[in-house]
């Protein structure tokens, strides 16, 4: 049953890679935790019995929950199959989690990251790598395309907040430079178009230039948008080495990751004035409730309203 459940959730739900991977973690663990007798393991107690096994592995509050979580999706499978007449996970208490807020990156540091790396992505260092011809080994001609791809990733997760799966999973037609949109193809394979500005349209078009000077020819529209110089699509260590390579500086403290990029943006939008709907709408998210968790992050904006728009707040605090 485990193997028509991770077949269900790649064919019919269509959950990426990654999540497919992990949900086949947890079901092997618990497998093994009950010996193989998974379906007549199912039960309150013996959830119990390996809830508390997890915890005393060390496990993480929140990585148990994704491990019930995981095992209560199971169980709801097997229901609609007719295995089970109930969801027994949903009688077992999980352990109470610390609420994280998003870590983000203060505008003014990625401000002067793309003001030092400005020239990678500028006219005069393709007409250099140009200078090369097609295919070029010199790894001066190697470096300038490096250097282009890895300003183009963090241009594109800040300016578009997409995932780090839905950047490898760009293609070249993905991007319409007449309608300035970007196509996502995102989670569960739901397509939308997110507004690309008028200077990372012009940095893609020159990214396009520069694969086509490394590849002798135009890179083919079903094709990847982002490869490397070897015309090699990029993959999700490649992705995060990028990121942490290239915003290493800057004033840019704490983690370094796609996913830092993405709540950026967001908290960014919400500070601006953008409405929760709007940016729900460009990250991709299912429910509302998932973009919500950006406001809390948001206390200069709460402050402004404050002050604008509270009567005692509009007079400094006086009576009169």
């Amino acid at each position: 049953m485990i193997d028509a459940y991770l077949t269900y959730i790649r064919d019919i739900r269509r959950y990426s890679p990654r999540t497919q991977a992990i949900y086949g973690d947890v079901l092997a663990d618990f497998s093994r935790f009950c010996e193989g007798e998974v379906v007549a393991s199912l039960t309150p107690s013996m959830l119990r019995r390996y809830e508390a096994d997890c915890i005393n592995r060390g496990l993480k509050p929140r990585t148990v929950h994704q491990h019930m979580s995981v095992l209560s999706g199971f169980c709801r499978f097997l229901m609609q199959k007719g295995v089970l007449k109930s969801n027994p996970a949903r009688n077992v208490k999980r352990p109470k989690m610390e609420k994280r807020l998003p870590e983000f990156y203060q505008e003014k540091s990625m401000d002067e990251y793309f003001k030092a790396t400005d020239h990678w992505a500028g006219e005069d260092e393709l007409d250099i790598l140009r200078s090369y011809g097609p295919a070029p080994t010199d790894k001066t001609a190697v470096e300038l395309y490096r250097a282009r791809l890895r300003r183009l990733i963090v241009s594109l997760l800040f300016g578009t907040g997409i995932r780090r799966a839905e950047l490898i999973g760009l293609r070249t037609d993905s991007f319409n430079p007449a309608r300035q949109v970007l196509r996502v193809v995102g989670k569960g394979d739901k397509m939308r178009e997110i507004p690309v500005v008028p200077s990372l349209c012009h940095e893609i078009c020159l990214y396009l230039n520069a694969v086509e000077s490394m590849r002798g020819s135009a890179p083919p529209a079903d094709g990847p948008l982002l490869v490397t110089e070897k015309g090699r699509p990029l993959y999700p260590n490649y992705v995060d080495r990028t990121i942490k390579a290239e915003l290493d500086g800057y004033g840019i403290t704490g983690r370094k990751s796609p996913h830092v990029l993405r709540h950026s943006v967001a908290t960014a939008l919400l500070d601006d004035g953008a409405d929760l709907n709007s940016i729900k709408e460009m990250l991709g998210h299912a429910n509302l409730a998932a973009t919500q968790v950006y406001t809390h992050n948001s206390v200069d904006r709460l402050k402004k309203v404050y002050n604008n728009a509270h009567p005692r707040a509009k007079n400094g605090g006086s009576n009169d």
